[in-house]
């Protein structure tokens, strides 16, 4: 309990930091900077507490930890021990605490935060251009150096209370993802680029992981992966997550950053990261790399426009299935690059958009060779607006190289879901539910059914959930006899009404006999009605 309210007040502490900025930007823009300062201040705060350790000095706080540093920075053991340790080495002018402590003396340029930022990117492959994002001269952030200076200044003075190391487990990593969440609730349509919603990874995630010990090891592969989330998902499932690696490409720079942060945010080991920066579609995971994987997880944008060149006729992703995904619509490029890149006993999850399901042409031809070689085994409806960036349902398709027949299972989980605010999500018992069903493969009334080849045949490969899944409610019958009471009873509500208006009416008077007749007329017409 303890440790999940630590949890929850560094969550609301790092959130409320972002008020320093929200006024200035949007969610998208200020995102950069809060992520960027966290994962500078946890690099920083991570060294130098590890000085203190190295020193054999307990309980220090990190401006002890700062004097302890800067007096023996000059030792080249200790500088060995860090790079061994971390990788990286922090000149004890360019670390958080020393920086700080020139923000509240009200010294602080800028330039500083710059040459901090240069000297860490500059240290090894895995820090490069990790704060590119983070533009210390926007406009956004004042219209003057100075007032830029003190914006960033109060960033700094914010994050700069929170003690974001010493936190159990895995709080930080977690408070980091739930700021990405936060952003991505903020930036709407944006989010798409970098967020999956945590109740959606989870499936994800779990569904690959079904009836598979990878206590030895496995390898996971997100071929748009974002900020890394669905990645990182992994770590909470499998038993021995420090023996999992993790293998991931991204087309946007800013996101590839993020996810690389959310890495080490998370306490994975830089061997277990093999992440990319290039389009997943253009550019295949390099040959030099593994090219096949334990699971193979992804949200991929969907339908969206790729080149299609003809060329790609001969890649080996695509070439078995004689046509190309058109141009205008990617899903089944995404579909096909992950399910080549699966190990033959690997199980891989993506979600598109309904439509994978049923369109014809080119899409129709490689759907019908898909399931004609056994390589779909389930096919999951799932809510509509369950993601920022598209309020349209959508579904995840399960697919393996290593099934024994070629049945697929349909479930219809449209339905279920909670309402939060203007979003729709999962809850734990709809997750467990589907998980569930997917595990036991088997025909449950109006929610899954089991269907065979011959039946997917005999609908002409049309993957179309409500053929396979009958979710009609029909409309309950109606009882005559109860609505000839109902009738009776209404009728006589109605008389007892105008006798007690009659009443009232014959009780008004009027001195002028024009509007008196006209009473009296209208009390007759409304006595014949209740005779």
């Amino acid at each position: 309990m303890a440790q999940e309210q630590e949890g929850i007040n560094l969550e609301n502490a790092l959130f409320n930091a972002a008020d320093v900025l929200r006024s200035k930007m949007d969610a998208n823009e200020y995102k950069n900077y809060l992520l960027g300062t966290i994962f500078y201040k946890y690099l920083s705060d991570s060294m130098l507490y590890y000085v203190a350790e190295l020193l054999e000095e307990e309980n220090v706080s990190l401006e002890e930890a700062q004097k302890l540093y800067e007096e023996n920075q000059d030792d080249p053991d200790l500088i060995d021990e860090l790079n061994l340790k971390f990788n990286y080495v922090i000149d004890a002018k360019n670390t958080y605490t020393n920086i700080l402590k020139t923000v509240n003396n009200h010294t602080f340029q800028i330039s500083q935060l710059g040459d901090a930022f240069n000297s860490i990117e500059s240290q090894g492959k895995e820090f490069e251009g990790l704060f590119d994002d983070y533009d210390l001269y926007s406009k956004r952030l004042g219209s003057t150096a100075q007032k830029q200076s003190d914006t960033i200044s109060g960033v700094l003075s914010a994050i700069g209370k929170l003690e974001i190391v010493k936190t159990p487990g895995d709080t930080l990593g977690d408070a980091y993802e739930y700021l990405i969440g936060q952003f991505a609730s903020e930036s709407g349509k944006k989010a798409g680029e970098f967020y999956t919603p945590q109740q959606v990874s989870e499936l994800l995630t779990r569904l690959t992981l079904v009836n598979k010990d990878y206590t030895d090891g496995m390898t996971v592969y997100d071929p748009t992966m974002g900020s890394g989330s669905l990645l990182l998902n992994f770590r909470k499932y499998v038993e021995r997550s420090e023996r999992i690696t993790y293998f991931g490409q991204e087309i946007n720079t800013s996101t590839y950053n993020l996810a690389r942060m959310n890495m080490i945010l998370h306490h994975v080991d830089i061997v277990n990261q093999k992440l990319r920066n290039g389009d997943t579609l253009d550019e295949d995971w390099p040959i030099e790399e593994i090219t096949n994987f334990d699971a193979v997880v992804m949200n991929p944008p969907y339908s969206y426009k790729w080149s299609a060149n003809a060329g790609f006729k001969d890649d080996p992703r695509f070439s078995a299935y004689g046509v190309l995904p058109p141009k205008s619509k990617a899903d089944y490029a995404f579909l096909l690059h992950g399910y080549y890149h699966l190990k033959h006993s690997g199980v891989m999850a993506i979600v598109l958009p309904h439509g994978i399901l049923f369109r014809g042409a080119a899409e129709g031809k490689i759907r019908k060779k898909l399931l004609e070689n056994g390589a779909i085994d389930a096919v999951i409806g799932l809510p509509a607006n369950l993601f920022y960036n598209t309020s349209i349902p959508t579904t995840i398709v399960v697919l393996k190289k290593d099934k024994q027949d070629r049945d697929v299972l349909f479930i219809d989980a449209s339905k279920d879901f909670e309402k939060v605010k203007t979003q729709n999500e999962l809850r734990d018992e709809d997750v467990e539910k589907i998980l569930t069903t997917y595990k036991e493969r088997k025909d449950i009334d109006k929610y899954a059914h089991l269907a065979s080849f011959d039946e997917i045949k005999e609908n002409e490969f049309n993957l179309n959930i409500p053929r396979y899944v009958d979710t009609f409610e029909p409309e309950p019958e109606i009882n005559l006899d109860e609505v000839s009471k109902e009738l009776r009873e209404t009728n006589e509500k109605i008389k007892e009404n105008e006798i007690e208006l009659i009443s009232m009416l014959k009780d008004l008077t009027s001195k002028d006999e024009k509007i008196t007749k006209g009473l009296n007329d209208f009390i007759s017409v409304l006595e014949e009605d209740v005779k």
